[in-house]
């Protein structure tokens, strides 16, 4: 399965990401004409079984992410604690100085004019403390104990740390030069009151929930996480135990909730619906009558007798906006829209088989709940392969693979119905048609819990 760490990127391979900067006007005429060109062609044109045209995997992800940057954008106020993952949708400035008072940058000790020094009696200064001796201001040739994150005294000329200083007696000597403002933060060092500190738009990291601590803030404004409901079709899915008799184990419903949590959706919901003419109904049902922002289907986006989702999305009204993608596994995938452009309301269709639903989440759910919830598309970037990887005589594959220092290592066990090559993988390369040769540069798309992890 290859070696190397599973941690490792290329750094040379990687660019910056760029933000969306569209505005919801520029991003309607993009859709339209990503539509013109996606549009399912008419039985007389040809292009595939069922009368619709494959369309390119490239172009599929890019519809999906065009049509989140239609949709009208909602925010909440939230806690610290609650805005984890969530992009700011208005800026961070600053509430007043930081710091806000001249602090010390070290344990050690404050001193006033030249030395040596005389030592002021007492405890010193600690972060936080309060009473008058310890903050009175420091006399020439005076030197006080101060602890890291104390206020300074008033003329106060430095700050010599703890392992530059000699004690000798009542007197305090330097051991090394000391210049005038060293180991002192000032007051305002970081930022002035009203400096804006991040702008609209930022992903709030575990940094930036640090950085607003800091600066005062108790609660954030916030694009909310897009709502997702799961619906998972089929007759055949067991929930426990081991497959018999036909019957196979449900092995999407333990992994799509966790996966689109962890690019950043908030899922209400799991739910499984039977391939007869009632999970038809309860389809159409969640279909027109939910409040989610998003709907996943499993299984069900092919021409079969039971396969329900295209006959739903008909009687619903919906558009169809990716109708098959050129991919192997997951060519059966869809995306559609649930009313208007601005209510923003939209249904992924995964193909039933894990291996091809993974392709799904990767072609149309991922964009689109990024855009959904403000945040910028992943990063592109290539490494080469190691060996020749097969290719389809048309359409792109998605082949899981290992990352090591140098290569992108293909793992076995591939197939659309197989999670075993996923669940070892760091990422999916992207395998053009006919294949590639070993050392050719293909993309990646990281797996959202390897190295980036939920916060890129």
């Amino acid at each position: 399965m290859g070696g190397g760490s599973r941690d490792a990127r290329p750094p040379a391979h990687r660019p910056r990401g760029e933000r969306l900067s569209m505005t919801r006007t520029d991003a309607d005429g993009a859709l339209d004409e990503a539509l013109a060109l996606v549009r399912p062609a008419s039985a007389g044109e040809g292009g595939g079984s069922g009368g619709h045209r494959a369309t390119a995997w490239q172009r599929a992800r890019e519809t999906a992410a065009l049509a989140g940057t239609t949709v009208r954008a909602r925010s909440h106020r939230v806690a610290l604690a609650d805005a984890l993952g969530e992009v700011l949708t208005t800026s961070l400035d600053a509430l007043g100085d930081l710091p806000s008072f001249d602090t010390s940058a070290m344990d050690g000790w404050a001193v006033a004019g030249p030395g040596p020094w005389m030592i002021r009696p007492g405890d010193g200064i600690l972060a936080g403390g309060t009473g008058e001796a310890p903050t009175a201001p420091l006399a020439d040739g005076e030197a006080v104990r101060i602890a890291t994150g104390a206020r300074i005294p008033a003329d106060t000329t430095a700050v010599i740390r703890s392992e530059h200083a000699r004690e000798s007696g009542s007197r305090l000597h330097a051991t090394r030069p000391v210049s005038t403002g060293q180991d002192i933060r000032p007051r305002g060092q970081e930022c002035r009151s009203g400096d804006p500190l991040l702008p609209a738009g930022s992903l709030v990291t575990p940094a930036v929930l640090g950085l607003a601590a800091a600066a005062g803030y108790d609660e954030l404004v916030t694009r909310p996480r897009p709502r997702v409901e799961i619906l998972v079709l089929g007759d055949e899915l067991l929930t426990s135990g081991r497959p018999h008799d036909g019957l196979i184990r449900d092995a999407l419903s333990p992994m799509l909730g966790p996966w689109l949590t962890r690019i950043g959706a908030e899922v209400l919901s799991t739910c499984r619906l039977g391939d007869d003419p009632a999970g038809a109904e309860a389809l159409f049902q969640a279909v027109t009558g939910s409040t989610a922002d998003l709907i996943v289907t499993t299984g069900g986006t092919a021409s079969g007798p039971v396969d329900h989702v295209r006959p739903v999305l008909e009687r619903a009204g919906a558009e169809l906006l990716v109708d098959g993608v050129a991919v192997r596994p997951g060519h059966p995938m869809l995306l559609a829209r649930l009313g208007d452009r601005a209510d923003g309301r939209h249904l992924v269709g995964l193909p039933g088989n894990p291996l091809a639903a993974v392709s799904g989440l990767l072609t149309l759910a991922e964009p689109l709940v990024r855009a959904l919830a403000g945040r910028r598309q992943r990063s592109r970037y290539a490494v080469p392969v190691q060996g020749d990887v097969p290719g389809h005589p048309y359409d792109t594959r998605l082949v899981p693979v290992l990352l090591t220092d140098e290569h992108a290592v293909p793992l076995r066990y591939n197939g659309p119905a197989m999670l075993r090559g996923v669940a070892a993988a760091d990422a999916l390369a992207v395998v053009p048609p006919h294949g590639a040769r070993s050392e050719q540069e293909l993309e990646i798309i990281d797996l959202p819990w390897a190295a980036g992890g939920c916060f890129t």
